[in-house]
């Protein structure tokens, strides 16, 4: 059985081998060198390295005494633009956070301004409505007569009423004695009652009728994802008041017309296709307060971490162990 390489060597070196037999000095050597672990160490890996990291046979391999790690230290200087960044980010997230509290509480005064508007007694629309005076009305209870102008109806959707698509029914009415035509909002209908063929002759009121509802000046607005509507088509993705009116030659006036909530009669005429008025009240979203402390946690957490960016660094800095990036 042929011995390994490296013990091979040890025995060479230590018990003083030639052509003759060993010395009692140079046995005695060896076997104390058994005892001291980096002498036997040492003597085994010097040409175990020698025979594996430059073998002919294997060219391209390459170990980890060829490529020793490297020590680096810590605590470097940061990159200044991070730095700046890191440092305007609690400054612009505090600042947003501030001013969502003012609009928390311009949005607060508004709701109320309107839910006391709310309370008082109909008011009746006159025939010639002031246009520049619809803001100071908006979301206030209204009655006038007139009579409905189904050929003129338009259909502002889809819209989701209770987890179904419908629409709104947009009619013209036709107000007496030389009173301006304008726009009512009479509610919401299912999609399967799209064509007024297919609704009860009690959805289509043909003579006069009073209605009653909340004036609306600032109705919702479309977003990004709304598409134009397509008034030759007849199809209407939001409440653009100047274009509806322009269309049945009405006063750009928008009245919703409003019903007390009964789930029996919303069944009832979601039945026969009869338009479902809104509940009088005010729908406006206020959601700045969730805002103020999205805004306010994120200025907390950027300046933690901005913190724990430029804290003095200790004294004794941290040596670690980096492998070479060649290896």
């Amino acid at each position: 059985m042929s011995l390994p390489r490296g013990t091979v060597h040890l025995l060479r070196s230590f018990a003083g081998v030639r052509q003759g037999s060993p010395s009692k000095q140079a046995t005695s050597q060896f076997f104390s060198s058994l005892h001291n672990p980096h002498v036997l160490r040492r003597s085994i890996q010097q040409p175990l390295q020698r025979r594996f990291a430059h073998s002919p046979a294997e060219e391209g391999f390459e170990s980890v005494l060829d490529r020793p790690a490297a020590l680096v230290r810590t605590g470097g200087k940061h990159n200044p633009y991070g730095l700046a960044f890191l440092a305007l980010m609690p400054i612009i997230s505090f600042a947003l956070g501030c001013w969502q509290v003012h609009r928390l509480n311009w949005k607060t005064d508004l709701i109320a301004r309107y839910e006391d508007r709310l309370i008082l007694p109909p008011l009746p629309l006159p025939p010639k409505i002031d246009l520049s005076a619809l803001s100071s009305f908006d979301f206030r209870r209204v009655r006038t007569t007139g009579k409905f102008r189904h050929s003129g109806e338009m259909l502002l959707g889809p819209r989701i009423h209770d987890g179904e698509n419908g629409f709104m029914v947009i009619t013209p009415l036709d107000r007496p004695n030389g009173a301006s035509t304008i726009l009512i909002n009479r509610g919401w209908i299912p999609q399967n009652k799209q064509r007024q063929e297919d609704r009860d002759p009690e959805s289509l009121p043909r003579g006069e009728v009073q209605v009653e509802g909340l004036l609306r000046h600032d109705v919702w607005k479309k977003n990004m994802f709304t598409p134009e509507n397509k008034p030759e088509r007849g199809e209407f993705y939001f409440p653009d008041i100047e274009q509806m009116a322009g269309l049945v030659g009405a006063q750009p006036v928008w009245v919703e017309m409003t019903m007390e909530p009964d789930y029996v009669e919303t069944q009832e005429r979601m039945r026969k296709g009869i338009p479902v008025g809104r509940p009088a009240e005010v729908n406006l979203r206020n959601n700045h307060l969730q805002y103020i402390v999205t805004w306010y946690a994120l200025s907390a957490a950027t300046t933690f971490m901005f913190y724990l960016l430029v804290k003095k660094p200790p004294s004794n800095i941290t040596q670690r162990v980096r492998h070479n990036r060649a290896w």
